[in-house]
């Protein structure tokens, strides 16, 4: 029988540790665009000898395994994608703290199955690069584009993988498809601030103490780094545990709010400066209390809300995490990416939209940085980009349309203390 891709479809699993498949239960990655389960390269080498008139052997290197995978926003799977791009799971997970850039890897294993056929398993899936996508003129959904990497894939008739992973996924119920539609171009909303940012809140604690501000939760920290038990998760419903407040919750709606919030579990730590604005709209860093103070700007913008780009054109959110394979061998076998190193990620925001005012394109001349951009997809969560820099901008004119105008916008985070740059990007989503 001629083999269809309508037959085809995935499921994942999040791994305890790199390339190491669970074997429980599988989850579905939802509506596929593009995928290939079987990008292998086995690096061969010709070796060409005199007096042969073809190469005398073949030479087998590394096996480099990639995985190509485009899928709508829908369900859980562009959001997993999404979060070990980021590089922090937690938020998306039973742990509540700051989600932020991080060096660690954390990895999916990916289960491809062929109705009435054989089944695919890929190892220590890792993105190296994810682009969201809204085009808000061709009609579709939201995508999520990524460019994975992976330990090694194997193949198996029954879901039973014998030979390099050991995994039988035989008896695991493979999950059902995702019931609700994908997310729409306009179930995005995109808004900024090209505001300066001003004083928001006054923290007084202890002289070393630090404050990381992410998209969902803060966390105060003590001067070791762990989290500051003051704030315990018994003074109040907002501070879900020690030392971590949620700054979506219906006791920290304002800064004054908030106050009260820090305010239940120590003495006088806290004092507001924009009482009626949104706590959400603090800058994303991380910042140190300096004679036990520290006061931490936020965007308000005159009124707690954000300036909306209005008749979007697209939008695309890409981060690029430069990740390093390491080659070595896992038992006899020889992979390239048998281990994986996070580099360097480098966050950036392509916007086209109808050109209405000189905003964007002052802040591009005027070398100004646009303190907060925030991707709101409603209830499936946000996204918030922290000090982004215009790095391009241009606004073609063409006889009798109008006016558009393309940009790029590039973030790095905010604060004065630790990996503060980490914050360019923060995310309040859960699975």
């Amino acid at each position: 029988m001629v083999k269809i891709t309508q037959n085809v479809e995935a499921a994942y699993e999040v791994e305890t540790s790199y390339g190491n498949p669970p074997d429980s239960t599988l989850l579905h990655l939802g509506l596929l665009d593009t995928f290939d389960p079987r990008a292998v390269e086995m690096n061969i080498a010709p070796i060409p000898s005199i007096g042969q008139s073809t190469d005398a052997f073949h030479a087998r290197g590394p096996i480099n395994v990639s995985l190509p995978l485009k899928v709508a926003c829908q369900g859980t799977g562009w959001k997993a994608l999404l979060g070990r791009a980021i590089g922090v799971t937690t938020e998306f997970g039973s742990t509540k703290t700051p989600s932020k850039l991080t060096s660690s890897v954390d990895s999916l294993s990916v289960l491809a199955k062929e109705t009435g056929g054989a089944f695919t398993l890929v190892g220590g899936v890792v993105p190296n690069e994810v682009t969201l996508e809204a085009d808000y003129t061709a009609g579709g959904f939201i995508t999520l584009d990524t460019v994975c990497t992976a330990q090694f894939s194997e193949d198996s008739s029954d879901g039973n993988f014998t030979e390099f992973y050991g995994d039988d996924y035989s008896n695991n119920a493979f999950p059902a498809a995702p019931t609700a539609d994908p997310l729409l171009p306009t179930d995005l909303t995109v808004s900024f601030s090209a505001a300066t940012a001003a004083d928001g809140i006054r923290i007084n604690r202890t002289d070393g103490h630090s404050v990381e501000i992410g998209e969902k939760y803060m966390k105060i920290l003590d001067t070791g780094g762990s989290a500051d038990t003051g704030y315990a998760s018994g003074d109040h419903a907002a501070i879900v545990s020690d030392g971590v407040i949620d700054l979506d919750h219906t006791d920290t709606e304002t800064i004054t709010e908030l106050t009260a919030v820090l305010n239940a579990g120590v003495t006088s730590s806290a004092t507001a400066v924009a009482g009626s604005a949104d706590p959400q709209n603090l800058l994303k860093g991380i910042y140190k209390m300096v004679g036990s103070n520290v006061t931490i700007p936020l965007v308000n913008d005159a009124n707690p809300t954000l300036t909306e780009f209005s008749n979007l054109k697209t939008v695309a959110l890409k981060i690029a995490n430069n990740n390093t394979a390491i080659p070595g061998k896992t038992g006899t076998t020889w992979l390239q990416n048998n281990k994986i190193s996070r580099g360097k990620a480098d966050v950036t925001l392509d916007i086209t939209t109808t050109a209405e005012n000189e905003t964007i394109y002052n802040a591009y001349v005027d070398k100004t940085t646009l303190p907060l951009v925030r991707l709101d997809f409603g209830t499936e969560g946000s996204i918030a980009l922290t000090n982004g820099t215009v790095t391009a901008f241009s606004r073609p004119l063409t006889p009798g349309g109008e006016i558009t105008e393309t940009f790029t916008i590039k973030f790095r985070g905010n604060g004065d203390f630790s990996n503060y740059s980490a914050y360019a990007i923060s995310a309040d989503m859960t699975l």
